[in-house]
C-alpha cells in the first residue's frame, strides 16, 4: 500500500495531510538531544528526563512497527490573526485552542483510519500517537511528505501551511514510505524577526524558556518581571510566528466545528472574575484547562497591566487581594502598570 492510498483513506477520516514514513530513528535525533541537554525545554521536564530517550526509535513504543502513518488536521478559522487584532480589552487565547480537545477529535480520525486500512490488509499491530508520546511527531512528518519544518519550528506544507495538529499511527505493516519536500524558508527570517521575546534563535531553533506559550501554558512558576511587558494581551499561547509566516497567507479555512471558536478573544474583566469552579467548568474540554487557574489568573492580570486601562483597576485591585501570591503578586505589577 502506498502513501497516495493512505491519503486517500485519510481524507475519508476528516485529516486534509497524510503520508508515511519509515518507522527507523529519525535523522534529527541527535539535534534534538543537543536541544534537551541545553536546557531549552525549561521546566518542560517530559521532554527533557528518561523519557527523551524513548524519542531516539519508534519501536520503543511499538516494538513490531513497520511504518508510521503521520495525519494533519487543519484548525485554522476564518477570524482575525494576531497581526490584524485590536482591543486592549480583550486578551488573546492561542487560536489551537479556541475549540474542544484537538487529541480526542485527532485520536477518533486516527481510529477510523485504522479500521478503514484493516479492511484492506493482513491483521496488524497499530499504536495511535496524538501529542502525549514519546515520538518525534514533527519529525516523522516531515518524512511522511506533510512538509517541512521551518524556522518557526512548526511544520510547514507549501500548499496549505502550517495551522495543523498532527497524529500518527504506529503499525506493523510494510507500507511504502513517502519523500521529504524540500525546505522552503529560504531567506525569510520574519516569524524570527516578530518574535516579542526573541524566542527564536536563528540557526538552533526554539528556546522555549523564552516563548510566550511556554510562559503562559507550561511554566507553574513566576513569569520573568522582564518578560511580562513583551507578552501584551496573551493569555494563554502565542501564534505571532505563524501569523506572520509568507506560507500561511493563503492558507485554507476548516468549517470543522470542533475548532469554531468558542472563547474568540474574550474580555479580561470577566476572565478576572472566573471563580475556579467555573473555568473548570468553562474549559473542560479546552487545551486551556493545561495553564490551571492560578496559572491562567496570572496571565489575566498580565495582560490587563499591558493593557494600560483604568477601568481594570477594580478587577487588579481584587485579584491583589486574592490568597494566592503567584496571583496577587502578577495582579500587583499590573496595577503598578496603571500608576505609570
Amino acid at each position: 500500500m502506498t502513501g497516495a492510498d493512505i491519503r486517500a483513506l485519510a481524507r475519508e477520516c476528516g485529516f486534509e495531510l497524510a503520508g508515511v514514513a519509515e518507522a527507523v530513528p529519525a535523522s534529527d535525533r541527535e539535534r534534538y538531544r543537543e536541544w534537551a541537554a541545553a536546557g531549552w525545554a525549561g521546566e518542560m521536564r517530559y521532554l527533557s528526563d528518561h523519557r527523551a530517550a524513548l524519542r531516539d526509535d519508534p519501536r520503543n513504543l511499538l516494538p513490531s512497527a513497520r511504518a508510521i502513518i503521520v495525519a494533519g488536521k487543519l484548525y485554522q478559522t476564518p477570524w482575525p490573526h494576531t497581526t490584524r487584532f485590536s482591543g486592549a480589552e480583550r486578551g488573546w487565547i492561542s487560536r489551537y485552542a479556541w475549540g474542544g480537545d484537538y487529541h480526542h477529535v485527532l485520536r477518533r480520525g486516527l481510529e477510523r483510519l485504522l479500521a478503514r486500512l484493516a479492511e484492506r490488509t493482513p491483521p496488524f499491530e497499530s499504536r495511535i500517537c496524538v501529542d502525549t508520546a514519546p515520538l518525534l511527531e514533527r519529525s516523522y512528518a516531515r518524512l511522511a511528505g506533510l512538509g517541512w519544518i521551518g524556522r518557526n519550528t512548526c511544520l510547514i506544507n507549501q500548499g496549505m501551511g502550517s495551522w495543523f495538529f498532527l497524529g500518527a499511527a504506529l503499525v506493523s505493516l510494510d507500507l511504502t514510505p513517502d519523500t521529504p519536500p524540500p525546505d522552503r524558508c529560504g531567506t525569510c527570517t520574519r516569524c524570527i524577526d516578530a518574535c516579542p521575546t526573541a524566542a527564536l534563535i536563528p540557526g538552533k531553533g526554539l528556546d522555549a524558556r523564552r516563548c510566550i506559550s511556554y510562559y503562559t501554558i507550561e511554566l507553574r512558576s513566576p513569569i520573568p518581571e522582564h518578560e511580562r511587558a513583551s507578552l501584551g494581551a496573551h493569555v494563554f499561547g502565542c501564534d505571532i510566528c505563524q501569523d506572520v509566516c509568507p506560507w500561511n497567507r493563503r492558507a485554507p479555512f476548516t468549517l470543522d466545528p470542533a475548532f469554531q471558536p468558542a472563547h474568540f478573544a474574550p474580555r479580561l474583566d470577566r476572565l478576572a472574575a472566573i471563580e475556579e469552579s467555573e473555568f473548570r467548568e468553562m474549559f473542560r474540554d479546552s487545551p486551556i484547562s493545561r495553564t490551571r487557574y492560578r496559572g491562567f489568573l496570572r496571565n489575566v492580570a498580565i495582560a490587563m497591566g499591558n493593557a494600560s486601562d483604568p477601568h481594570f483597576r477594580p478587577a487588579l485591585e481584587r485579584l491583589a487581594a486574592h490568597p494566592d501570591p503567584l496571583i496577587a503578586e502578577h495582579a500587583q505589577w499590573a496595577l503598578a502598570r496603571l500608576d505609570a
